[in-house]
């Protein structure tokens, strides 16, 4: 039976990121960088194309239990035989040169034989690389890659079947510590790492990282796993934060709707700055206004929803054949079309970024009013154009009713800035003037008043959950009527057993995709936000109980959920969903409201 998205737990350097599934194989991992080819890519095939498996010998199914050590993303997997029990430590050391992959397995009680196996694939499965023992350890070469595998203290390893297997019996506190260390091929092998002085000083260093959580209400566990989470996906030496460490998680079983999440993405600045700056984690924060700066810098025509880890621009998206997919969903996409799409929506998401770290302290940057200014004119002058909205649809432009209302806030913060700021230099008078008619506009081409809601795009009949968002960003008060309207249309029409589809792939074809998606995990959530603005805390609370309740067992969301088959869906872990529990979670208790 193939794994459920949601049977994975996340492991990471804050470079890349590895899942570890509950039967104890590593079964995605993509080495230096989160966008980099998978060594092993079992996650969307199958153990030809690469994992990594460590488990008592002859266990088939499940561990007995697993856990985060607390505060950390360091996972313990425990197994309780009949012979005794032993657990494995699952962690990526934060890098000094190269990243590791550090397993470190221990004798709990009684006496077990453990069987560690090793299929390396460079390439996204494609590729099984030469394997040669040098001393006792072995290193494995293919074109730019190369892994070193070492035991502490050594252990008796053999190849066989395209693998390297080992077996050693562990009695009660007895330790063997498993390396894998990667490094480019044409250079030397990089220092070697204590294995258990890493495990220490990673449970150490994570603590105090989650110590700093200013977040103290109900929840707080979720809260701060959802925060670890985020800190898990940023890429470190830049900042930027990657929409979800995997590629092609479908959204469908057997579905097509199969997309390479391994980037950053411009929609999520607002959100996540938000939730940073709330928590404590200005550093965090202030990293992630900064790759934002770099990212957007240039010709504001340019402006790209998506960028590279760098950020880099060129994103080109193709297909894995040889990869059969997540439960046979295919194709496997790796990079992502949507690069190339116009959302203008991003220009008011960055506008509103810039605004918030100004408004939040964040130290000041020199040229970051100007890019903003410059963001503005452009701005001034297309915002009639139709774009693709921020679902990314591929079904062809529109004149979405989200995009328009962020031209609004991109405006609405800039004369707010020029306001507060009067030694900076704008348009004051003509972004006043924008404001006012992208308002005057939305309000009478998005709005149903038979229906009393707004619509998802210019003279449609469907629904957008992202209109759950205007009461956030400001565009209308909580109590006005056609609020209130909207959120109970989104709730009725796009309600899937009380969480939230973005739209409809019913009726529409705005996606221009064939196929259904599940219930969205993140729209859920502003849902839930909506309610509260609108004086419904009750069924607010009521809803972010489900909602956390979809976690998995080790607190972690994916993109999507689907009711029906009670499973998650899509990219896993997503930085949006977590992003959405830690907003909700302050919205509705960060006033302490709930005592």
């Amino acid at each position: 039976m193939h794994p459920r998205i949601e049977d994975y737990a996340l492991i990471g350097d804050e470079q890349t990121a590895a899942l570890v599934g509950r039967d104890g194989s590593v079964d995605w991992l993509c080495l230096p960088r989160f966008d980099s080819p998978a060594c092993f890519a079992k996650l969307l095939g199958d153990k030809e194309n690469g994992h990594w498996r460590i488990a008592p010998k002859g266990a088939k199914g499940h561990c007995t239990r697993r856990a985060y050590r607390p505060g950390t993303l360091v996972l313990d997997t425990e197994w309780e035989t009949a012979e005794g029990a032993v657990r494995v430590t699952d962690l990526m050391p934060q890098r000094d040169h190269a990243p590791d992959l550090v397993r470190v397995v221990e004798g709990l009680h009684g006496k077990v034989t453990v069987r560690s196996t090793l299929r390396l694939r460079f390439d996204y499965g494609s590729i099984v690389p030469w394997m040669r023992k040098t001393n006792s350890h072995r290193v494995a070469i293919a074109g730019p890659d190369s892994v070193w595998l070492r035991t502490e203290p050594p252990v008796h390893t053999w190849g066989e079947d395209y693998g390297t297997h080992s077996e050693f019996t562990l009695k009660k506190g007895e330790k063997v510590a498993f390396v894998l260390t990667w490094h480019p091929s044409h250079h030397p092998r990089p220092p070697q790492i204590d294995p258990y002085k890493a495990l220490h000083t990673s449970v150490k260093d994570w603590q105090k990282w989650s110590a700093a959580c200013r977040y103290d209400g109900p929840h707080r566990d979720a809260v701060l796993r959802s925060l670890l989470t985020l800190k898990a996906l940023t890429y470190a030496p830049t900042g930027g934060i990657v929409a979800a460490p995997t590629t092609s998680l479908p959204e469908e079983l057997g579905g097509v709707r199969n997309w390479d999440y391994r980037y950053c993405w411009l929609r999520d600045s607002t959100l996540t700055l938000g939730a940073l700056l709330a928590c404590g984690y200005h550093e965090e924060a202030e990293a992630w206004r900064n790759w934002l700066l770099r990212a957007v810098a240039g010709d504001p025509a340019d402006l790209q929803i998506m960028y590279g880890l760098a950020g880099e621009r060129r994103l080109p998206e193709f297909e894995l054949s040889w990869l059969s997919g997540f439960a046979d969903s295919t194709p496997v996409r790796i990079g992502n079309e949507a690069v190339n799409q116009l959302q203008l929506d991003v220009y008011g998401e960055v506008l509103d970024s810039l605004s918030l770290a100004r408004s939040s302290g964040l130290s000041a940057k020199p040229h970051t009013w100007a890019i903003q200014a410059t963001l503005m004119d452009w701005l001034q002058a297309q915002w009639r154009q139709p774009d693709e909205g921020l679902w990314e649809v591929r079904g062809g432009r529109r004149q979405f009713v989200h995009s328009k209302v962020m031209v609004w806030v991109a405006a609405d913060r800039a004369v707010r800035t020029l306001e507060e700021n009067p030694k900076l230099r704008g348009d004051v008078d003509g972004w006043r003037a924008l404001r006012d008619e992208v308002h005057r506009e939305v309000c009478e081409k998005g709005f149903d008043t038979e229906r009393n809601t707004f619509t998802q795009s210019y003279g449609s009949r469907e629904l957008d959950a992202a209109l759950l968002l205007i009461p956030r960003v400001g565009f209308l008060p909580p109590d006005d009527p056609r609020v209130i309207g909207t959120v109970d249309a989104i709730r009725e029409e796009l309600g899937h057993d009380g969480f939230l589809r973005r739209y409809s792939t019913d009726e529409t074809t705005v996606d221009g995709l064939p196929g259904d998606e599940g219930t969205f995990l993140v729209c859920s959530f502003w849902l839930a936000d909506a309610l509260h603005m609108t004086g419904r805390k009750k069924e607010a609370r009521e809803l972010f109980e489900r909602l956390v309740g979809l976690t998995n067992d080790v607190g972690l969301l994916a993109e999507e959920y689907d009711p029906v088959a009670g499973r998650q869906l899509g990219n896993f872990p997503q930085a949006f969903s977590h992003v959405g529990l830690v907003n909700t979670a302050l919205a509705l208790f960060g006033d302490d409201e709930a005592g």
